[in-house]
């Protein structure tokens, strides 16, 4: 399996405040970061899951809504956040 429980706490260690820090906007934006990273991976090999394609556009969504809420309350964590990933906004 991609991500099992190490590579979660991995994560949440690296960009949120401890590993089993799972309620931050930082841990949850970082975590669907690398799902969606995994998606479209298999997305370029496999052009007609359109489930997976769905399941993707509705976890980029809620990535851009997590992200548009840290944006609204604290910019400097949003821009270091940003600029970790390596997001494009």
């Amino acid at each position: 399996m991609y991500l099992d429980s190490a590579k979660k706490q991995e994560i949440f260690g690296q960009y949120g405040k401890s590993n089993t820090d799972t309620g931050s906007a930082e841990s949850q934006i970082a975590l669907f970061s690398y799902r969606i990273s995994h998606l479209t991976e298999h997305m370029k090999q496999n052009r007609k899951d359109y489930s997976t394609e769905r399941a993707l556009t509705i976890m980029v969504g809620k990535r851009r809504a997590l992200l548009n809420y840290l944006k609204a309350r604290d910019i400097e964590r949003y821009r270091a956040i940003v600029k970790a990933l390596g997001l494009r906004k």
